[in-house]
């Protein structure tokens, strides 16, 4: 039986930053009703990973990133071919667009949460700021996955933090 909501974290637990995706999980698993959710981990996002998209109302992907403005950033996303593709670690608008064009229908919704990331050297630990960034991602999603409404979703993503 397929989970109606999807929560994908990915990225490196050995290389600082890069794991707060994981680290989400971690959190979520621990403090948060999971009765309607399925948690995916892996290092990168793949090909395969667009079946995972089957069959679930909601998606929300959970990376690292140095490009946010704010402690985290939350976005609906929109399948889109980029040259990710190609690569051994896809975008998650790729990994949307694959599930288009091998699945011949629209993706469900799906979300990125974005936690901004200092640091992504092997070996390192989180750093200072990814560690305050973490908490303030894992409160906001622990509040998404209460509330596994579309319309709720949509507005967080419409929302300026």
């Amino acid at each position: 039986m397929v989970k109606p909501v999807l929560l994908f974290g990915y990225g490196n637990l050995s290389r600082g930053d890069d794991a707060l995706g994981p680290l989400l999980l971690e959190y979520v698993e621990n403090r948060c009703d999971l009765s309607g959710v399925e948690i995916q981990s892996d290092f990168q996002l793949q090909i395969e990973h667009a079946l995972d998209l089957e069959n679930r109302s909601l998606v929300l992907f959970v990376d690292a990133s140095i490009t946010c403005n704010t402690a985290f950033d939350f976005t609906l996303l929109e399948p889109a071919k980029d040259k990710s593709y190609t690569t051994h670690a896809m975008s998650p608008a790729a990994v949307l667009d694959v599930y288009q064009s091998i699945k011949k229908q629209t993706p469900p919704p799906c979300f990125l949460l974005s936690i901004k990331a200092e640091r992504f050297e092997l070996g390192e630990g989180l750093t200072t700021g990814a560690e305050n960034n973490l908490h303030q991602a894992c409160l906001f999603a622990d509040h998404l996955l209460q509330n596994p409404d579309i319309q709720i979703w949509l507005q967080q993503a419409n929302s300026v933090f």
